[in-house]
């Protein structure tokens, strides 16, 4: 493919103005396989919620980018000696951390394709991108898989406090409009370091690491796992899981080319060849809300009825609980479901479940945030915080859900 390279800089409405630093950058972010996060939402289903959330991976990126940049000035500046080679490496793997991400972020790697989450598939992209840029990616791909012997190179793409988390919680505040998750990720940036080739924020950064804790315990509630969202990726997942196993039957269901692979095939990691790599980058968004539009006319009463939700926001109720709910109540929803609809036990399924899902803003057992203290101690920032909630926010929160047709009130 004959390279145009014409993108030099780019305008954010986070950032203001982003300069792409090469022309092997440039090309990456030219190649159809990048191209294709313009049509990935960022955060699936979440603009049923927020209508301002139509922002995609693309953007992601390049912000990441952005700030991948940033830190890796500000280390330099004090001190830390990173190369060109290394800096292009972690803007190459930052830039392409989220390449694997299917249509709506998260649907497919739940529902029609087996056991291959986003990380594996962005890997098998970044494999085969280096093969077409002449190995130039290896050291990006050696970071990025953690086998480089810098250590803390991988913690700015992949951490507690990575260039990825920093981007995402500012990007999708500022599209949602939830104030809340506003970091500030310049302060942040600015206070980072390295010690003992380990990833530290500065003493002084610490109300600032604190602030971003709280921002991302608040938007997970707030956002991600906002219960019309939760609902809404539940029965999109269901209606892929349904139009798979209708596919299996026999029927024969309108969709693009490069869905009906999908719908006809059992891919795992094990098959995911370059031939269906290649394919995989040709699903995006739009072949799910065309096929959607179409299902809604399809005899099967489970199918349409899935996609109409959906397309209409007439979606089922949904009741959040602190404890999981009893068998005996999902039964009882389920007949009822069954009755109303004239609808199979396992067709009934399909709009009665249950389901968890867990907050923990912050890990004390996974690679902690350190701060490093004016006599050049290490301690993690719960310990250090005076604030006594960050040890609480370290706890991990479960609710349970409930999720069945309205009417069945």
């Amino acid at each position: 493919m004959k390279s145009r390279n014409k993108l030099k800089i780019v305008n954010d409405p986070v950032y203001g103005f982003i300069t792409i630093p090469n022309k092997l950058i440039s090309d990456l972010i030219e190649h159809p396989y990048f191209q294709r996060l313009r049509r990935i939402s960022q955060m699936g289903m979440s603009y049923l919620v927020y209508p301002g959330a139509h922002h995609t991976r693309f953007h992601h990126a390049l912000g990441a980018m952005f700030l991948m940049r940033k830190a890796v000035q500000v280390l330099r500046y004090k001190g830390i000696e990173i190369s060109e080679k290394e800096e292009e490496a972690l803007c190459i793997a930052i830039l392409l951390h989220d390449i694997g991400h299917g249509p709506f972020s998260h649907a497919m790697e739940n529902s029609i394709v087996e056991n291959v989450n986003h990380e594996q598939i962005s890997l098998l992209f970044m494999e085969e991108l280096n093969k077409n840029f002449n190995n130039r990616l290896t050291l990006a791909i050696t970071i990025f898989k953690d086998e480089y012997d810098r250590k803390f190179l991988h913690q700015l793409i992949s951490s507690q406090l990575d260039m990825d988390r920093l981007d995402y919680l500012r990007r999708d505040s500022f599209y949602t409009g939830v104030s809340e998750g506003a970091v500030n990720s310049e302060r942040l940036i600015a206070m980072l370091n390295v010690k003992n080739d380990k990833l530290v924020v500065e003493e002084k950064g610490i109300y600032s690491v604190e602030k971003f804790i709280i921002a991302r315990r608040l938007m997970y509630w707030q956002v991600y796992l906002h219960k019309t969202s939760l609902v809404a990726e539940q029965l999109l997942l269901r209606m892929l899981k349904r139009a798979k196993e209708l596919t299996d039957n026999g029927v024969e269901l309108p969709a693009s080319k490069a869905l009906l692979f999908f719908l006809k095939h059992s891919i795992t990691h094990k098959t995911f060849t370059k031939d269906v790599l290649d394919t995989f980058s040709k699903l995006d968004d739009y072949d799910i809300v065309s096929a959607m539009k179409s299902w809604v006319e399809e005899e099967d009463f489970v199918l349409k009825t899935l996609a109409k939700m959906i397309l209409n926001r007439d979606l089922l109720k949904i009741k959040m609980k602190k404890k999981p709910v009893t068998s005996e109540k999902i039964q009882k929803k389920i007949q009822q479901t069954m009755q109303r609809y004239n609808l199979s036990e396992d067709e009934a399924n399909y709009f009665v479940f249950t389901g968890s899902i867990e907050n923990q803003a912050y890990r004390m057992d996974k690679e902690t945030i350190n701060l490093l203290t004016k006599s050049g101690k290490v301690r993690d920032v719960a310990k250090a915080s005076d604030q006594v909630n960050l040890k609480a926010l370290s706890e991990k929160v479960i609710k349970y859900y409930l999720c069945y047709p309205k009417r069945n009130n």
